[in-house]
């Protein structure tokens, strides 16, 4: 996290402890409980039954939504903690891919911006979930060849 601001009360560094929290678990949750509640659900659509198509669309319908909510929460909390934190919001930034190679804006290409609290817990979450995975797939999963 950034380091406090001046007038920081304690109040104030619980609630971004909070709202740094809550950014966590929703990502996180991103990646592991929406995929989860959404074939929970398409288990329920199928029931008894072999797979559907309707359990699929079930599936995929349940995600999309899951997931929209979550990274709508997400962008509120992200919000609500720059403005409890004295962050400025990030300046709009062109990705590489995007830039001219004429070279004309190189004063731009040249200024570097400090990842914020909530964009190092972002990261943080997707490491966090690729490794999980991968643990899983390469040690607990088992091997499909010769079942």
């Amino acid at each position: 996290m950034p380091t406090a601001h001046p007038t920081a009360t304690p109040g104030t560094r619980l609630r971004r402890f909070g709202l740094a929290t809550a950014a966590a678990l929703l990502s996180l949750n991103i990646w592991t409980g929406c995929p989860l509640a959404a074939v929970w659900v398409g288990s329920k659509v199928a029931g008894d039954s072999q797979l559907s198509m309707g359990a699929v669309v079930a599936v995929v319908l349940v995600l999309a939504v899951l997931v929209a909510v979550l990274v709508a929460l997400l962008a509120r909390v992200s919000e609500a903690y720059e403005n409890l934190s004295g962050e400025a919001p990030g300046a709009r930034r062109t990705s590489p891919w995007l830039r001219s190679m004429r070279g004309e804006r190189e004063d731009l290409v040249d200024r570097r911006r400090n990842l914020g609290a909530m964009e190092r817990i972002l990261v943080g979450a997707v490491v966090l979930g690729a490794a999980a995975f991968e643990a899983w797939f390469f040690f607990f999963s088992g091997s499909p060849i010769g079942h």
